[in-house]
């Protein structure tokens, strides 16, 4: 196993938390052209972005659950921060900082 994968395992052992104005969102649509429709939990549908970064290793779906950082100078969009896992997204439900009825409202 090479030092690259054991970091990323290593990183993924630990759960990411939001941080000051960033927003856990569920995803609703595949726009396309590495745009995503997400429903957060402050109540706002926003278009976000997928960065380079995750393009290509990350594979986003509709019904994940997202971290996003919405734009200072434009609100109603944003951009991916993080993926949750479906272990993290239990943990993030056990811990009550998402609710049942957002993942429920899903794709639409």
């Amino acid at each position: 196993m090479g030092k690259k994968r054991r970091a990323m395992e290593e990183r993924a052992k630990e759960l990411r938390l939001p941080m000051e104005g960033e927003v856990i969102c569920i995803v609703t649509e595949i726009i396309g052209a590495d745009h995503l429709r997400v429903r957060c939990m402050d109540g706002a549908v926003r278009v976000c972005r997928i960065p380079g970064k995750f393009r290509r290793r990350v594979w986003i779906s509709e019904g994940d659950l997202v971290l996003i950082l919405p734009w200072d100078f434009q609100p109603s969009k944003g951009e991916v921060v993080h993926k949750y896992s479906r272990d993290e997204v239990k943990k993030l439900l056990s811990m009550g900082l998402v609710t049942q009825e957002l993942l429920e409202l899903g794709p639409e």
